[in-house]
């Protein structure tokens, strides 16, 4: 769910005009498209990751190979791992560049969705961890 409301803020207000004579539209995030592109990128990748093993875990208990069995649990145990670091990073990184942006009205129409997606991505990491340590 986090990953979705990470991706959904940056795509729907995290790109603004700067002025009313220009139309092109530009990451909130210290006008630095890197930072939007990498937390929608994360969102994405975590999102569709949840839907693989949400089928895994469907499927789970007609797996009939011990091998097959560990070879998954050990997947999720690294892909939750990963996941956990793509998510410090975008919070961290996310975090920089809201901290270094300069207010301005059109930062101001979606400075809600960065701090949303700034926070979203920290709970990410918790719960990331937590279920790598599961």
């Amino acid at each position: 769910i986090f990953s979705i409301v990470v991706f959904g803020s940056i795509v729907n207000e995290c790109y603004v005009n700067k002025d009313s004579q220009n139309p092109e539209l530009l990451c909130i995030f210290n006008e630095n498209e890197s930072a939007c592109s990498y937390g929608i990128a994360v969102g994405i990748i975590a999102f569709f990751g949840c839907i693989f093993f949400f089928v895994v875990d469907l499927y789970f208990q007609q797996i009939s190979s011990v091998k097959d069995r560990k070879r998954a649990v050990l997947l999720d145990l690294g892909f939750s791992g990963f996941l956990s670091f793509l998510w410090f990073v975008a919070f961290c990184f996310l975090a920089n560049q809201w901290q270094r942006t300069t207010m301005s009205k059109g930062v101001s129409q979606g400075a809600d969705a960065a701090r949303a997606a700034i926070t979203f991505s920290f709970f990410s990491i918790i719960v990331w961890v937590s279920s790598a340590l599961e």
